[in-house]
């Protein structure tokens, strides 16, 4: 079976910005542990025939400081308005089960925390990334624009590993983002963020 999806992409870290696992998992977190929502938009795309556009995906890490060392625990959230079929064929490809990035980080999850469909709004326009997830709390970052800039154009990270894609753009959480699942609190206000777009396939 074949599949592509496209779309937006951010996240929201506890490190300090700019994070530097995003430079390299091996560098390690700010902290002893790093906590991070990683939240995909689907613009387009389909599984195995089933359209996927409009729905979102939240992928919720709990891993240690030093990232290659394994023992991730993750969990997904699922858009709430997908239907059965959708949410089956999210959490097959954000699962890794469909081979694609999200196969290639699999070895080094050593717990998958749970999958929930959850109430998802979400926002991304004038460098400003948001997710809503009903009652759970929301996900924002604005992309940083560096002091000076002619231009307007927002900072960005290349040559990077990571599933979005080898180019990032850097962003700042907001004060009040942040949101609990799966026993894993992600207060991250004025945290390390990232965006861009990501086109996958298998």
């Amino acid at each position: 079976m074949s599949w592509r999806i496209d779309g937006r992409y951010f996240e929201n870290c506890s490190c300090e910005v700019v994070c530097p696992c995003t430079a390299s998992l091996a560098l390690g977190a700010d902290y002893d542990r790093c906590r991070v929502g990683l939240v995909f938009h689907v613009d387009s795309g389909e599984v195995d025939g089933v359209d996927l556009a409009g729905r979102t995906v939240a992928v919720i890490a709990d891993t240690p400081k030093f990232m290659p060392e394994g023992n991730w625990r993750v969990g997904l959230l699922i858009d709430g308005a997908a239907s059965e079929e959708q949410a089956e064929k999210l959490g097959a490809v954000f699962s890794g089960q469909l081979g694609g990035p999200m196969q290639a980080l699999s070895g080094l999850i050593g717990e998958m925390i749970g999958v929930e469909r959850v109430p998802m709004e979400f926002s991304s326009e004038g460098g400003r990334h948001q997710l809503r997830l009903g009652d759970r709390g929301r996900l924002a970052i604005e992309d940083v624009v560096p002091f000076g800039s002619e231009s307007g154009e927002p900072a960005r990270m290349t040559g990077v590993f990571h599933p979005a894609g080898s180019e990032l753009t850097i962003g700042k959480a907001e004060a009040d983002s942040g949101l609990e699942a799966f026993g894993v609190g992600l207060q991250n206000g004025g945290k390390s963020g990232f965006s861009a777009h990501f086109s996958w396939a298998a």
